[in-house]
């Protein structure tokens, strides 16, 4: 099947229908309506699946749960909006691309829409966090949801990138068949970006199965704001 929008109509009208999901979205408001803040903004909870053409996708990036500061989550994992610092681990992602791709330009921003357009999804296995409370909605049901993601990516393509980064990503090699590539290292956060990401070479890496799988390799640098 060449066109893969789809199959993801039918898998969002599918999900939206079971009994854990219609419970975690009934949390997710009973959550703002006792006036709690939820990140990212409602309507970024979605996002990746508005911005990535699924016609083109080729490589999977897996983050854990969005930045849980004020306006930092856009619903891109490892991302942020353009008008906010860059972050520790992104700072940390964008140093391990220079060591791997030296024509690389650290931008200067954390705005990571360019690798989307690239045909990389940028997927937290979390969509949702409350204000200050890192993995406050893990467990609600979110990870039953990115998990039949992933295993639904599994299924329809072929030769896509899984990047798995740290012990709670590596967790979802399960869920992936020997058809894609699988790479794992450590996270790229401060505390373990030395134990092996640094040097991964991940995004190198990613590009030559592409190429060999006669498919357009990923354009790593992004646009820098002026």
């Amino acid at each position: 099947m060449k066109n893969k929008n789809f199959i993801w109509k039918k898998f969002f009208q599918k999900e939206i229908k079971k009994k854990y999901f219609i419970k975690l979205i009934k949390k997710i408001y009973k959550d703002i309506n006792n006036k709690k803040i939820i990140y990212p903004q409602k309507k970024y909870i979605f996002n990746i699946f508005k911005k990535i053409n699924f016609n083109n996708l080729k490589v999977v990036i897996l983050g854990q749960d969005p930045y849980y500061g004020i306006n930092q989550a856009n619903g891109f994992a490892f991302s942020v909006m353009p008008n906010i610092k860059i972050p520790p681990t992104l700072n940390n992602i964008y140093k391990a691309i220079k060591f791997d791709i030296p024509n690389f330009i650290i931008p200067n921003h954390g705005y990571l829409i360019n690798w989307v357009n690239e045909g990389v999804m940028l997927l937290n296995s979390i969509l949702t966090v409350e204000k200050g409370k890192p993995q406050s909605h893990a467990n609600i049901g979110w990870e039953i949801f990115t998990n039949n993601v992933i295993k639904t990516i599994n299924q329809y393509y072929k030769n896509i990138v899984f990047l798995l980064w740290g012990i709670y990503a590596k967790k979802k090699c399960v869920l992936i068949t020997s058809k894609h590539l699988i790479l794992t290292t450590s996270h790229p956060s401060p505390l373990s970006f030395y134990k092996g990401f640094y040097i991964c070479k991940h995004f190198s890496k990613t590009n030559k199965y592409l190429i060999l799988n006669k498919k357009k390799p990923i354009n790593w640098n992004i646009k820098l704001i002026k």
